[in-house]
C-alpha cells in the first residue's frame, strides 16, 4: 500500500478535479506484476493502467489500491468491471470513495466473488486527497483563508495603500499555495478597489499554464475593465452574499473542492461567522501601522470569552533578513 500511495503522489499529477490514486498488482507469490496511477481527468484510472501493465499476469492477482475502485461510467469506464474481467482474486483498498456517484465498488466486487478489504493506511490516503475527500463528505469545498498583516493586524495603511504588507518571499510562497487550490475567491469590493488578476504566477511573475477558477462573490455588477475578467483564467461571478450558497454552487455546478479565500475583511468575516473557514494561512510582517484596515471585519464579538480560537498547526519563517515574514497555519478549534 505504501508503494501505491507513492505512485498516487507522483509529481505532475493535477490535484483536481479527480483524486490521486495509485494501484499495485501482486501475483499469488507476492511479486509485483503491474503498477499504475491516475494521471488526470480523462486518462486511464490507476487500476486500468496497472492491469494493462500486468496483462495475463493479472489473473488471480491481488489489487492494492489507495481508493475504492469506481463503480460508475464517467469519462472512463468503471474500474470494478475491469478488475472483474481481468480475473482479480482480491482487492485491498485504503479509503472508501466518499463520492456518492462513484461509490459502491467494494460491494460490487464482493458480489462478483472477489475478496475485499478496506482501511489499510486510510489516514495516509485521506491526507493525499484532503480537499477532494472533504468536499465530497461535506458537500462543499474546503476553505483556506489567506491574509497578510502587520504585527498589529493591519492589512492596509490608513490611506488605503497595501502594496506590499508582506515580503516578496512571502508572496512567492502564497503563489505556491494558490497552485494547490482549484478556486480563488474574492468579493466584488476587492475587484473594484484592488483590481486583482488572481492568477498563479511563477518566480519570474509569469502565469502558470493551468490556473484555478477565479470566483467573485457579490450582487453588484463588475466593471468590464477589471483584470479578473481577462483571458488568463476562467472566471465565475457568484451573485450572492451567502457564503454557504457560494460554496454549494462551486461544488455542485463547477466541481470545485478547495477554495482559497483572498477577499477583504468583510468577506472574511462573513465566512468566519458562518463557520465556513477550515484553515487559516496568515503571513505576519514585522511592522506596525497603528491604524488602517484590519485583516477581518466585525465578527459580533463583545467579550474575550467569545473569541474565535484556533489551533496552531505550523509556524515557518519565510525569507531572510529584512524580508523575513512568519507564516502561520491554523485550524479552527473545535468546541469541547
Amino acid at each position: 500500500m505504501r508503494r501505491a500511495l507513492a505512485l498516487a503522489a507522483s509529481p505532475g499529477v493535477p490535484l483536481h478535479p479527480n483524486p490521486r490514486v495509485g494501484c499495485v498488482l501482486l501475483a499469488p507469490d507476492g511479486t509485483v506484476v503491474g503498477e499504475g496511477y491516475h494521471r488526470g481527468a480523462g486518462s486511464p484510472h490507476a487500476e486500468v493502467e496497472a492491469l494493462a501493465a500486468a496483462g495475463d499476469r493479472a489473473l488471480g492477482a491481488t489489487a492494492v489500491v489507495t481508493l475504492e475502485p469506481c463503480n460508475h461510467t464517467g469519462r472512463t469506464g468503471p474500474c470494478v468491471q475491469a478488475l472483474i474481467a481481468a480475473g482479480i482474486r482480491r482487492v485491498v483498498v485504503a479509503q472508501r470513495d466518499p463520492n456518492p456517484i462513484a461509490g459502491g465498488g467494494l460491494e460490487a466486487l464482493a458480489e462478483a466473488g472477489i475478496q475485499v478489504d478496506a482501511g489499510m493506511l486510510v489516514d495516509d490516503a485521506v491526507a493525499l486527497n484532503r480537499s477532494w475527500t472533504f468536499a465530497h463528505v461535506h458537500g462543499r469545498p474546503f476553505v483556506t483563508w489567506k491574509f497578510a498583516s502587520t504585527l498589529d493586524g493591519r492589512s492596509a495603511a490608513a490611506d488605503g495603500s497595501s502594496r506590499w504588507v508582506s515580503s516578496a518571499p512571502a508572496r512567492r510562497d502564497a503563489h505556491l499555495l494558490r497552485g494547490l487550490c482549484d478556486t480563488m475567491l474574492v468579493g466584488t469590493n476587492t475587484v473594484e478597489v484592488d483590481d486583482p488578476q488572481l492568477t498563479v504566477r511563477d518566480d519570474d511573475d509569469q502565469p502558470l499554464p493551468v490556473q484555478p477558477l477565479r470566483a467573485v462573490m457579490g450582487e453588484r455588477d463588475l466593471p468590464e475593465d477589471r483584470r479578473i475578467l481577462d483571458d488568463q483564467a476562467p472566471t465565475v461571478h457568484l451573485r450572492t452574499r451567502d457564503p454557504a450558497q457560494a460554496l454549494a454552487t462551486l461544488y455542485h455546478d463547477h466541481e470545485r473542492h478547495h477554495v482559497f479565500l483572498e477577499g477583504g475583511p468583510t468577506l472574511a468575516a462573513a465566512f468566519l461567522k458562518a463557520g465556513l473557514v477550515d484553515e487559516v494561512v496568515a503571513y505576519v510582517a514585522p511592522a506596525l501601522l497603528g491604524d488602517g484596515r484590519t485583516a477581518v471585519g466585525q465578527l459580533g464579538i463583545q467579550s474575550i470569552d467569545q473569541a474565535l480560537r484556533f489551533d496552531l498547526v505550523d509556524t515557518t519563517v519565510i525569507g531572510k533578513g529584512p524580508e523575513a515574514n512568519v507564516r502561520l497555519v491554523l485550524t479552527p478549534r473545535k468546541e469541547s
